[in-house]
């Protein structure tokens, strides 16, 4: 694991642009690899993973407002694609249990989200749960350009296939 400067992520978070919006218009620096974009949500590895694998899943559209910000039907269909992505993610890399969770504010990162990340096998009880997704702990994990573009690649391809089958 690597430090995390956490003030300088809450400085992005609060007076940057939405890092999904620039993410999906190309803005410089707020590149991620997409594992998943059909054409209503996207799915992309997190920059600042704490777990292997850890990606999040938004609707394309700049919404903030979990449920208020979703007609019903648009928020099941967010969730069936947290799903997919979900089991994609627990079919790749080995997971002990699967965590989901809706994170942001109104005040930075407002662009409505879900994290999924794998907890791997073995995790100390001590460790698991939110102490494994803080990154204000034990850090997040290295970057490492090569392990990231063939974990996207592996998901996109298990997506793929789901979506042949109708999953």
């Amino acid at each position: 694991m690597t430090a995390f400067d956490l003030d300088a992520y809450h400085e992005r978070a609060r007076t940057g642009p939405c890092f999904i919006c620039a993410m999906l218009s190309g803005t410089p620096g707020y590149e991620h690899r997409v594992v998943l974009d059909d054409g209503d949500h996207v799915a992309f590895l997190d920059r600042y993973p704490t777990l292997p694998g850890k990606v999040l899943v938004a609707p394309r559209a700049h919404i903030e407002d979990t449920i208020g910000g979703l007609t019903e039907e648009r928020y099941l269909a967010l969730q069936r694609t947290v799903h997919r992505v979900a089991t994609a993610l627990r079919e790749t890399v080995p997971t002990e249990r699967v965590y989901v969770l809706s994170l942001g504010s109104t005040r930075g990162n407002s662009h409505v989200h879900w994290h999924i990340a794998a907890l791997p096998p073995g995790v100390p009880y001590e460790r698991q749960q939110f102490h494994a997704l803080m990154a204000e702990g034990a850090g997040v994990l290295p970057d490492d350009p090569e392990r990231d573009e063939h974990l996207a690649a592996a998901l996109r391809t298990r997506l793929d296939r789901g979506a042949e089958r109708g999953a």
